[in-house]
């Protein structure tokens, strides 16, 4: 798994002047990050099941009596979750105090790459040995100037060697941005017309939602999306359609595909209440007003029979229920952003939200996490 652009090529060295601290910094290679980690918990038959759900993972090898763990797994056996591991050493600490003392305290994790040596199966316990493997000279990159550092840690099971993760991470000075609209001289550029759905002259400047990230993985759906098209992809071996976009079909591994258009008819499957923190990008563009409120995040299930994450818009975050029928429509959020986001059929949401509705304050299918699910 490896990050694109600059950052995942590890940048342009930066020559502008002397570079005194990554002789302090290379000072650290080779020394250990952590020694004897150990696993919080032994491969299990739980964890492997959420994984291949959250990945629409079927292979065979992942069930029944002699299964064993996805490899692309083996990083989650090591991780200390909200509580974190103990283990971590001096010298890691170090490393980064230098950094962030230096300015560099800004993080991106850019890239990561898996040996695997043998498969993990559900009862082996897991330890590890992690060491700083190298510290890059600084380098500029698109998030701006600073050091790429790799981490290699090496992975057993049952005191077997099971497999080496190496992970990158880039600390760094965000790049300085010219202001989007400013003259040569920093006078005011003539304000374009507003987009549909985008505050105009006089009103308050809407946020900007986040950037999706477009690759060649995916790029024929957001393709689609500028046509108005939603796409979904279908297997030219098995004909079984997926969403999200994959490389290759997840049931059957054939990398052929081809798409086909949804109809736009839906039903919410599951939805969540965003309520902290606020983030008036996420208000819906109907609305009159660019308030930082509670919004819905919905998981839509197409007359298709896919799912796909994304928002509601026509309708207060209280009045989305489970079942309510829902049709696409794509909006343009700001100036150059179009989404396919989602209205209900009745012009309220209606008084139940559809036949199949969760009543009030019953969570049904929905979701947990940094919301209310259910609300």
């Amino acid at each position: 798994m490896r990050g694109g652009d600059d950052a995942g090529g590890l940048g342009r060295p930066d020559t502008r002047e002397p570079d005194e601290l990554y002789e302090k910094l290379r000072a650290y290679e080779g020394q250990a990050a952590a020694v004897g980690g150990r696993g919080k918990d032994p491969v299990n038959e739980p964890m492997i099941r959420h994984w291949c759900e959250a990945m629409g993972d079927t292979h065979a090898a992942y069930t029944g009596p002699e299964a064993v763990a996805p490899p692309t797994m083996l990083q989650v056996w090591t991780m200390g979750g909200l509580s974190g591991h103990s283990g971590r050493s001096e010298a890691y600490d170090e490393l980064f105090a230098l950094l962030d003392d230096a300015g560099y305290a800004s993080v991106v994790a850019t890239d990561c790459e898996q040996e695997y040596a043998r498969p993990l199966r559900p009862g082996e316990e897991i330890t590890f040995d992690a060491v700083i493997e190298s510290v890059s000279e600084r380098k500029t990159t698109k998030l701006g100037t600073g050091y790429f550092v790799t981490t290699r840690m090496d992975v057993r099971a049952d005191g077997e060697p099971a497999g080496t993760h190496r992970f990158r991470i880039l600390k760094y000075v965000p790049a300085r941005r010219r202001v989007k609209g400013a003259g040569a001289l920093g006078s005011p550029a003539p304000a374009p017309a507003p987009a549909a759905g985008v505050a105009g002259p006089g009103a308050p400047e809407r946020s900007r939602r986040p950037r999706p990230v477009i690759n060649r993985d995916n790029a024929g759906f957001w393709e689609g999306v500028a046509r108005h098209r939603l796409l979904i992809q279908r297997c030219g071996s098995c004909a079984r359609l997926r969403f999200p976009w994959l490389p290759g079909c997840n049931a059957c591994g054939s990398p052929d595909w081809d798409t086909v258009e949804a109809s736009g008819e839906g039903t919410v499957f599951s939805y969540v209440v965003m309520h902290h923190p606020p983030f008036p990008a996420f208000t819906a563009p109907d609305r009159a007003t660019d308030t930082a409120g509670p919004y819905a995040v919905v998981l839509v299930e197409l007359a298709e029979g896919v799912r796909i994450i994304s928002q509601v818009v026509g309708v207060e975050h209280d009045r989305v229920r489970i079942g309510m029928p829902v049709r696409l429509e794509f909006q343009r959020v700001d100036e150059d952003l179009e989404l396919p986001l989602f209205r209900p059929l009745a012009p309220d949401g209606g008084p139940d939200g559809g036949p199949d509705a969760a009543p009030a304050g019953v969570v049904g299918r929905a979701c947990g996490g940094s919301g209310r699910g259910g609300r």
